[in-house]
């Protein structure tokens, strides 16, 4: 009997986690491949949301979705742990050592033989190297970070509440990221305010949130009519936008710009660029760009090595390169799923993926929300706002829950979530 062929996956991330399911069901169910997923942290959390979580406007522990129990239903298997080398000449791959919160020591550094690899180890902000912001700053490209940031947010509110001080804090970078988080943070704020008196005695304090964009507007990637309008959204909820402003330094009484403007912030959160995990300087010499994304073929494979894959915001697709959205992500898994069974059964090679642009959506909390649609369609390449596009993208991520768990449980967890709403607060106050 011919072995079965071993399939790594790096990162269990949008496209990852989907890419092990779909191959979990396609090749792993029959036993003709077995796929590994591999991950720094036991549960999935679908990206877009951890501005949410950051604000605690979302509670993170109902949205994560278990590594092993998608692991358990979809016939792939799973490794916690982070690959921090690729020996391309023998196919293998070593994990880091893997510890426990308290630091102690639970799984050994390990090697795990591949025949292909799917490397969809996401993107991290690019600070380009600007002083103080390693060690002044906080980022939220991850759970971790996004619960640090909650952490710190709350004690900070709690001392304003105190000392009847104002909270100020300021964002660097305003493409969605920074922009929702912004809005998130008033929402959180109003949602706070009928506790307050109870809890302090007072009202709740002042929140000054000053946004900072390099370039001339907010959400570049949008029409230039959404970047206004939700601009004009933010400024009434009483957030500061400064565009054009360009950071020098951070420090950790706020930012200097290069005019030499000082922004005050007792919080300090980098959302600005993008770049690929640092790691990815040891994944066996593969060609990167500046930023240290995987460079490509257009069927998604590294241009070095016909078995090593690479999708998400990690790869770079040399001729055709294409933005660090979900959507991408979504794509360019889908894309492998299709075609990568024929790969490993036949040899069959992946042909080059076409990204379809489908529109694109942010949402500013409770308050407004654009999506702009697709060009080629009759609506001319438009936008809607407003309750619509809130709900839009409240269906995307309830379609990304739908595909990992079917259709019925997919439903249930939707009315799960509903009755939660009935039980628990709108806002993290614990």
């Amino acid at each position: 009997m011919k072995p079965q062929s071993e399939i790594l996956i790096v990162g269990g991330g949008v496209a990852g986690l989907s890419l092990a399911a779909s191959l979990g069901k396609t090749l792993g169910k029959r036993r003709k491949a077995r796929i590994t997923l591999i991950d720094k942290s036991f549960s999935h959390v679908w990206k877009p949301m951890l501005h949410c979580f950051a604000a605690g406007t979302v509670a993170n522990e109902n949205d994560r979705i278990s590594f092993i129990t998608q692991a358990s239903e979809h016939h792939f298997e799973f490794w916690p742990g982070e690959v921090v080398s690729i020996d391309r000449e023998n196919r293998q791959v070593v994990l880091s050592p893997f510890h426990a919160s308290d630091g102690s020591l639970v799984l050994e550094s390990r090697t795990i033989r591949y025949d292909t690899i799917i490397l969809a180890i996401g993107s991290c902000a690019n600070d380009f190297g600007t002083p103080g912001v390693k060690q002044h700053c906080l980022c939220i490209d991850n759970l971790v970070e996004a619960n640090v940031f909650n952490e710190k947010f709350r004690m900070e509110l709690m001392r304003a509440f105190a000392h009847g001080s104002e909270l100020d804090i300021a964002i660097v970078g305003g493409g969605a990221t920074g922009t929702q988080l912004a809005a998130e943070l008033h929402k959180a704020l109003d949602i706070v305010d009928p506790y307050s008196l109870h809890a302090f005695g007072k009202t709740p304090p002042k929140l000054r949130v000053t946004l900072l964009q390099s370039g001339p507007r907010i959400l570049p990637a949008f029409p230039e009519a959404v970047s206004l309008a939700a601009q004009q959204e933010l400024e009434r909820l009483g957030v500061t936008v400064r565009t054009s402003a360009r950071v020098a330094a951070a420090d950790s009484t706020g930012f200097i710009l290069k005019d030499g403007t000082h922004i005050p912030a007792k919080l300090r959160v980098w959302a600005a660029g993008v770049k690929a995990p640092e790691v990815t300087q040891t994944y066996g010499n593969l060609s990167l760009n500046p930023t240290g994304q995987i460079l490509t073929h257009s069927n998604l494979c590294s241009i070095d090595d016909d078995r090593i894959f690479a999708v998400g915001d990690c790869s770079f697709i040399k001729d055709d390169p294409l933005p660090a959205t979900a959507q991408v992500a979504r794509q360019q898994a889908l894309h492998l799923a299709r075609h990568l069974p024929a790969f490993v059964e036949r040899g069959v090679k992946v042909p080059g993926c076409v990204f379809k642009n489908k529109g694109a959506i942010v949402a500013l909390g409770k308050y407004n929300g654009w999506a702009t649609l697709p060009g080629g369609t009759v609506w001319g390449g438009g936008f809607f706002h407003g309750f619509s596009a809130r709900m839009a993208h409240l269906f995307l991520y309830r379609r990304h829950q739908i595909e990992l768990f079917g259709f019925y449980r997919g439903l249930i967890s939707l009315y799960s979530d509903w009755i939660e709403t009935f039980v628990r607060p709108s806002v993290r106050l614990d």
